[in-house]
């Protein structure tokens, strides 16, 4: 029997229904990411309204943006383990669930401390969710096929990245900051209810289907279980962390600061910025499915798994290095906005594979915790950018070019560390 469903010219009734449940879990996956994004944009969105409400400066509104990443980044250490233990279907709903109830109460918050408050219960309550769609993704995707699966989940967000500013900005225009909260919640909830009625792990046949029997047999009689510890001591998992670092910081750059940059720089209005901030997340959609689709053909070429996620993860943060260093000294604005779309084209293309390698060069029992811990270098990385930001801007009366400069030298910094350091130290070949 062939090791993958693709490689079968006649495909069974059986394997034809496989097809099917493991492509309709990857599209509800998409969906669940445009809705977890979209509660994570709603600030980034509202950042002027409510920084004007409650009369906070640039660094507080800094501080306030990275509320939400401390707390998902340290979240998601716990929640690699709760995946890896209980499996992603009710993980997934609960966390669903969770984060849709804190974005609706938040609609009722009346000072600074609240609005933090809630935005670390945020971070916490949507920690799990892209431990658990890698987790669902390795249980119903072989390793050649997963990049693609993987980069297609991930281009959830970049979809709500990009219909975030102009639809956002819509609810917040016709019916306040604290009507978006609550819209963006309750579809939340329902993400959370269907995913309960439709998740289910494969079956034996469907896996030796997925995988190859032989495969998978061979896997469950050699393969250690290998522990949290062991995971820490190697150097991958630190040059990841790294790594994800370094390409994090810059994304979480244009998710807080994009809308704010296009007012306060550039000068456009509130309802302009909302469009004008689209142009670079759409063309990160383009760069995550761009970034899948590389991986999977360097692997059908021959190239191995690690390499074939290497060499998008390295080209595209040196791209997007190139594409946001000059952005500090361009003063043509339609010159600004193309260098950033394209910064943030090829800072995406990195995304569905750093996934995908932490699937790679992980046990198969510990597939969700290293991810997980690899989120956790990046989301350091997204907490301290914000804040970071908003106390350049209050230091420089507003000057952006330390902070396209300091972006740019991490893009790089991620590049090196995933290029020289990260390696596939199992011996195996594919």
């Amino acid at each position: 029997m062939s090791d993958t469903l693709a490689e079968t010219p006649l495909l069974t009734t059986v394997q034809k229904k496989t097809v099917r449940i493991r492509w309709f879990l990857i599209g509800f996956l998409i969906l669940g990411g445009v809705v977890n994004y979209l509660d994570r944009s709603t600030l980034s969105v509202a950042n002027t309204t409510i920084a004007g409400e409650f009369g906070l400066n640039a660094l507080e509104m800094g501080l306030l943006l990275s509320a939400f990443s401390w707390p998902y980044a340290i979240a998601n250490l716990p929640a690699g383990y709760l995946v890896d233990k209980f499996g992603p279907k009710h993980v997934f709903a609960f966390a669903a669930g969770a984060w849709s109830l804190v974005s609706m109460v938040t609609a009722a918050a009346n000072s600074f401390g609240v609005l933090y408050a809630l935005r670390v219960a945020l971070g916490i309550a949507e920690s799990p969710f892209f431990t658990a769609s890698l987790k669902v993704s390795e249980r119903w995707f072989n390793k050649r096929e997963r990049a693609l699966p993987v980069a297609l989940i991930n281009t959830g967000s970049q979809i709500a990245n990009a219909i975030a500013p102009p639809l956002l900005t819509f609810l917040l225009l016709t019916m306040s900051w604290r009507g978006m909260f609550i819209v963006v919640g309750a579809l939340g909830v329902v993400v959370a209810l269907v995913w309960l009625r439709i998740y289910r792990d494969p079956t034996l046949q469907e896996q030796a289907m997925i995988k190859g029997a032989q495969a998978q047999e061979a896997i469950a009689s050699t393969e250690p279980k290998v522990g949290w510890g062991q995971l820490l001591r190697q150097r991958n998992t630190w040059f990841m962390v790294l790594g994800a670092f370094g390409i994090f910081y810059t994304v979480w750059v244009y998710l807080t600061w994009l809308p704010s940059y296009l007012q306060t720089a550039r000068g456009f209005s509130l309802s302009q910025s909302g469009w004008l901030a689209s142009l670079p997340f759409l063309c990160g959609i383009i760069g995550v499915i761009f970034g899948g689709w590389l991986s999977n053909r360097l692997v059908a070429r021959g190239t191995s798994t690690v390499r074939a996620r290497k060499i998008p993860i390295v080209g595209g943060a040196v791209l997007a290095a190139a594409a946001v260093l000059p952005v500090a000294y361009v003063d043509n604005t339609a010159l600004a906005i193309v260098l950033l779309s394209l910064g943030y084209f090829a800072s995406q293309i990195p995304i569905g594979c750093l996934w995908t390698l932490a699937s790679d060069v992980a046990p198969t029992n510990q597939v969700a915790s290293l991810g997980a811990i690899q989120n956790f270098g990046g989301f350091v990385g997204a907490a301290i950018a914000p804040a970071a930001t908003g106390a350049i801007l209050t230091a420089t009366a507003g000057n952006y070019t330390l902070v396209f400069l300091i972006g740019g030298v991490l893009l790089l910094v991620g590049a090196l560390s995933y290029g020289f350091f990260v390696k596939d130290r199992s011996g195996r070949t594919a």
